[in-house]
C-alpha cells in the first residue's frame, strides 16, 4: 500500500532542508526495446503509478496488462496532495482537467505551533503564479479517474505474482503474462523489486506513524495547515465536497499499536482550533494507521526489460507530498523512454533520490522531540522568509513532460 502524502503546508527552504543529491551510477546494462506493431507491457500493480503508467504506455500505441492482487482496482487512502508537477503529468496522461474539476485548490497554508501561532507561512499567491495550483483531492478518486481512462479488458485484478524475470516474464496466481517490458509499480513491499533486486536493502523506518482520517461531514475550515509540537504533528486540509482531509504523526516505535479515536482526541485536545474540532467528527471506522518507511536508493531503476515505478522505485516519506506526484511524472518518462529503459533511468534516478532525501529531512525537522531543538527549529521557521520558501522549490514544482 502506497503511504500517504501530507498537505503543501510542511515546504521548506533550501536553508533548512539541503534539496542536492548526486546521481549514483548504474551498473546494470537494461534491454534496448525495438518497436515492433503489436508491442506489449505488464504492468504489476493497480495503484496510482500502475495505472499512470498503463495510461501513458497505451499512448504510445503499445497494448497493456494491468495487474493487481487486490479484488478490485480500488483506494482506501485519504487525501492526496497535487502540486504543479504532478497536474502537468496528468495533463499529459490526459486526464489533468478531470482532476481538477474533483479537487480543492489549495489555499492559505503554513507551519504553526500548537498553540496556533505561525511559524511559517507559505505564499500560495506567489507560489501558483510562478509554478501553478496546487490541489488537495481524495485518493479514491484520483485512482478513479486513471482507472476509468483504461479499458476494462486491459485490467486484471485478483492477481498475485509468484515470479518475474528481466526478460519480461511474469508468473503469477493466473498463469504467465509476457510482455516486452515489464513495469514494477507495486508498492512498497514490491515484488517485483524483491525478485530482481534481491541484494537491495529493505523499507527503512522513518521512526514515526500516522494516522490519516476524512472527517464524515464538512467542516468550515478557513486555510490548509499544519502544527508542530515535540515529536507529533497535526494537519488538516479541505477536500473539494467540504469534508476534511486530517492527520496526525507521533514518535513511535516501529510495530506500536496504534490508538483510538478518544487517545487521539485526547492527545490533540489542547491544540488550537479547529484540530479537536475535526477529530470530534472522525470515528474509529475512519482511522487508517501506518507506520513510515521510505526505501534506500537503488544503483538502478531498471534491469533489462523491467523498470520501476513509484513506490516500488523510490517509497519516500510523505513530508514533501510528492509520493504520488513522483509516481505520476515516472509514468509520463518511462512511456517516453520504452525504446531505451536506460535514458528512463538516468532521468528519473537523480531527481527522486534528490526528492526522497528533502522529504525524509523535513521529516526529521518536523518530528523534533528535545525542548531545545523545538526551540531553536521554531526560532529558524519564524526567521525565515516566505520567499525563501518559494525559491526552494524551484527544482521541483518546474517539472515538465
Amino acid at each position: 500500500m502506497a503511504q500517504t502524502d501530507l498537505p503543501p503546508s510542511t515546504l521548506l527552504p533550501d536553508a533548512i532542508c539541503d534539496q542536492r543529491a548526486a546521481p549514483s551510477p548504474s551498473n546494470v546494462e537494461p534491454a534496448s526495446i525495438v518497436k515492433g506493431s503489436a508491442m506489449r507491457a505488464v504492468v504489476v500493480g493497480g495503484g496510482i503509478a500502475g495505472l499512470a503508467s498503463a495510461i501513458a504506455i497505451r499512448q504510445q500505441g503499445w497494448q497493456v496488462e494491468v495487474l493487481e492482487q487486490s479484488p478490485r482496482f480500488t483506494e482506501i487512502g485519504a487525501g492526496l496532495s497535487l502540486f504543479p508537477n504532478a497536474l502537468r503529468a496528468l495533463d499529459a496522461l490526459g486526464v489533468g482537467e478531470q482532476v481538477r474539476e474533483q479537487a480543492q485548490r489549495d489555499r492559505a497554508a503554513g507551519i504553526r505551533t500548537r498553540r496556533g501561532a505561525w511559524l511559517s507561512r507559505t505564499d500560495t499567491a506567489t507560489l501558483e503564479r510562478r509554478f501553478g495550483p496546487v490541489v488537495m483531492i481524495h485518493r479514491a478518486l484520483l485512482l478513479e479517474t486513471l482507472r476509468e481512462a483504461l479499458p476494462s479488458d486491459a485490467l486484471r485484478p485478483g492477481v498475485r505474482v509468484r515470479s518475474v524475470d528481466e526478460h519480461g516474464s511474469v508468473t503469477h496466481s493466473a498463469g504467465e503474462s509476457r510482455g516486452d517490458v515489464l513495469v514494477g509499480a507495486d508498492g512498497l513491499r514490491s515484488a517485483v523489486r524483491t525478485g530482481l533486486w534481491p541484494n537491495a536493502p529493505g523499507p527503512r523506518y522513518a521512526g514515526y506513524a500516522a494516522w490519516r482520517m476524512v472527517t464524515r461531514r464538512p467542516v468550515p475550515t478557513v486555510d490548509s495547515s499544519e502544527s508542530w509540537g515535540a515529536g507529533e504533528r497535526f494537519g488538516y486540509a479541505p477536500l473539494a465536497d467540504g469534508r476534511v482531509y486530517c492527520f496526525a504523526v507521533t514518535n513511535a516505535p516501529e510495530g506500536s499499536e496504534p490508538a483510538g479515536i478518544d487517545a487521539l482526541r485526547a492527545r490533540f485536545a489542547d491544540w488550537h482550533d479547529p484540530i479537536p474540532s475535526l477529530l470530534a467528527e472522525v470515528d474509529d471506522g475512519d482511522l487508517l494507521y501506518h507506520d513510515i518507511y521510505d526505501l534506500p536508493s537503488l544503483p538502478t531503476l531498471v534491469r533489462g526489460r523491467v523498470a520501476l515505478v513509484g513506490d516500488a522505485a523510490h517509497a519516500m516519506t510523505p513530508n514533501m507530498g510528492q509520493g504520488a506526484c513522483q509516481a505520476v511524472e515516472d509514468a509520463v518518462v518511462l512511456a517516453e523512454c520504452l525504446g531505451d529503459l536506460s535514458a528512463y533511468d538516468e532521468r528519473r534516478r537523480p531527481r527522486t533520490r534528490m526528492v526522497t532525501k528533502r522529504s525524509a529531512r523535513i521529516g526529521r525537522l518536523a518530528q523534533l522531540q528535545s525542548p531545545v531543538a523545538v526551540a531553536l527549529r521554531n526560532v529558524v521557521l519564524r526567521a525565515t522568509p516566505s520567499s525563501s520558501v518559494v525559491r526552494s522549490l524551484a527544482p521541483v514544482l518546474t517539472w515538465s513532460p
